[in-house]
């Protein structure tokens, strides 16, 4: 894959702000060559013709296979793919793996993990998940019942795991379980787990509203026996990696729907122009071009503040607030988009032939993968400090 801006990410930032960036028109030209239609499952041959775009090695030092580029570059690429491809579901897979599994991978695995998995991952040769989510856990993690219980020299595994991105398929997976369920937070353990583990049972695809191509499911562990070596981390810091790549993960997961907002946009201004209601085209009645303006506004609010998380994390600082503002933005403004979308083609745009609706189901997850809407605003608040009383006789400024 080309690289515009150059590896260290220098004047990627400037290029992001023009809406043609190579990188991303790149992407875009290879998703409407291999992706040009919705599947209904995934397709491992579309996976493969990815990896040798680049597309998985993206982020993954050149040491183990990938390409070591920009977090900048990275999210070029991703939009660009959401501009392109017709499959949202494929695309999101592409990002779980890349910003979620091998970002946690890459910055908490072992020599050996990254050594042994890395490659194969950029590759596409494995497919990898990352599972923290259980049947009555979600955002609270603190309350995971997976456990973990010393063994000899090594571990054993026990509990299930829901709503797996990937899950169904996956080759290797990381699991977070608990030593200790009264420890809450402090107990989590951070695991690699190859599925061919004996113990290991993967559960089937699960039907969803939308992302059709992009599997997910259950995995159970029953008295999974893990060697030392399937630690990431040491015991009790699997909340650390998990905050480290979910903050990750809810930042840059979603810069696929940017793209898809940009084609939203293109489609409802020609659409605007094309349709002639009353002898003149609907994009002269100020609904329609209101509604265009107001597509328009927030896919440049969702696009800087998504670059803004990519900027800080290529400069090693905490995006836990920008993460949370772009995960929020670019998530509830795509269901906004696709709706607009539709209510400017009318009926037509209710049918399956015009694909509106098909984007629109896919958006509809992103209000709680990475987080619910309301938890990203209770991580706003809490960071900007409004749920902290001001102790008496305390003096606090009330600029910023």
């Amino acid at each position: 894959m080309g690289d515009a801006a150059g590896t260290d990410g220098t004047g990627a930032l400037d290029a992001m702000l023009r809406l043609d960036h190579p990188r991303k028109l790149a992407a875009a030209a290879w998703a409407r060559e291999h992706v040009p239609n919705r599947a209904d499952e995934f397709d491992r041959s579309r996976w493969e013709a990815a990896a040798a775009f680049g597309v998985l090695g993206l982020k993954t030092p050149t040491a183990y296979g990938g390409a070591g580029v920009s977090t900048i570059e990275a999210l070029l690429t991703f939009e660009g793919l959401g501009l392109g491809s017709a499959d949202g579901g494929f695309v999101f897979a592409l990002a779980s793996q890349v910003f979620a599994m091998q970002t946690a991978l890459v910055e908490s695995g072992t020599e050996q993990q990254r050594e042994t998995w890395l490659p194969k991952l950029c590759s596409g040769t494995a497919l990898g998940a990352f599972a923290m989510s259980e049947p009555d856990a979600g955002s609270d993690i603190a309350s995971i019942t997976t456990t973990i219980t010393p063994d000899g020299d090594g571990w054993i595994l026990d509990g299930e795991k829901a709503w797996v991105t990937l899950g169904p398929m996956a080759d290797v997976v990381i699991v977070f379980a608990t030593t200790d369920p009264a420890k809450g937070r402090w107990g989590i353990t951070a695991l690699l787990v190859p599925t061919a583990t004996p113990g290991v049972e993967v559960g089937p695809v699960e039907a969803k509203s939308g992302l059709d191509s992009c599997p997910f499911g259950r995995i159970r562990f029953h008295g999974c026996r893990l060697g030392a070596d399937a630690l990431m981390g040491p015991p009790g810091a699997g909340a650390a990696v998990f905050s480290s790549a979910v903050e990750a993960e809810r930042a840059f997961l979603y810069a696929a729907q940017i793209g898809v907002m940009e084609r939203h946009l293109a489609r409802a201004v020609h659409r605007a122009r094309s349709r002639q209601q009353f002898g003149k085209p609907i994009g002269s009645f100020q609904a329609v071009s209101h509604r265009i303006a107001d597509m328009k506004l927030r896919h440049e609010a969702a696009r800087l503040l998504v670059y803004k998380a990519g900027a800080l994390h290529d400069r090693g600082e905490s995006v836990a607030l920008a993460a949370a503002l772009a995960k929020l933005q670019t998530s509830e403004s795509a269901i906004t988009t696709a709706l607009d979308a539709v209510r400017i083609f009318g009926a037509e745009g209710y049918t399956e032939a015009v694909g509106l609706e098909h984007d629109l189901r896919d958006a509809v997850g992103g209000l709680a993968y990475s987080g619910t809407s309301d938890i990203q605003r209770n991580i706003v608040a809490g960071l900007l400090g409004a749920d902290r009383p001001i102790r008496p006789g305390r003096q606090e400024p009330v600029h910023p």
